[in-house]
């Protein structure tokens, strides 16, 4: 049931009580087809997006890009596998175009980033090159805005 899947996506707050009444379902069969879909792996888990911003919070979130050398039968895969147990990687995805994997980081600092792909990333023995890109300023995340600009009856930043 993909509407349930994408309530749950767009709040994963919503109860199965509330779900229910918005998908017409009984209380019962939702908690069942949730429960499904995380044994399954499709639902892997529910997060919360925070504007560290706001809290006056050092938060520093960096794009890695990763051109690397796949190994023989082993593609790819390996080396992801080496960076996306490190806790610092946020994200890892696999690119078509100039590099191989993008990296998102989080850290306190652009040091302890820089040094993190220095002392970890870069020393992976498939790794051929790296690119840091630091987040300067987050306007939309996953869907939600950050610090929305007020705007006047025409739609332009007031």
């Amino acid at each position: 049931m993909t509407e349930l899947l994408k309530l749950l996506e767009n709040d994963p707050r919503l109860t199965p009580e509330m779900l229910s009444l918005m998908l017409e379902k009984e209380v019962g069969d939702i908690r069942d087809m949730i429960r499904r879909y995380e044994q399954d792996g499709v639902i892997l888990g529910y997060k919360t997006l925070i504007d560290w911003e706001k809290l006056g919070s050092e938060h520093v979130s960096a794009l890695i890009e990763l051109k690397i050398t796949p190994q023989r039968d082993r593609g790819y895969d390996h080396v992801a596998q080496k960076i996306y147990n490190y806790t610092e990687v946020e994200s890892l995805y696999l690119m078509s175009g100039s590099f191989d994997l993008a990296v998102m980081i989080e850290g306190k600092t652009m040091r302890e980033v820089a040094l993190f792909v220095a002392e970890k990333l870069a020393t992976i023995e498939d790794v051929t090159s790296t690119a840091t890109h630091f987040v300067l300023r987050r306007y939309k995340d996953k869907g939600l805005i950050f610090g929305a600009m007020p705007v006047d009856e025409r739609g332009n930043i007031v």
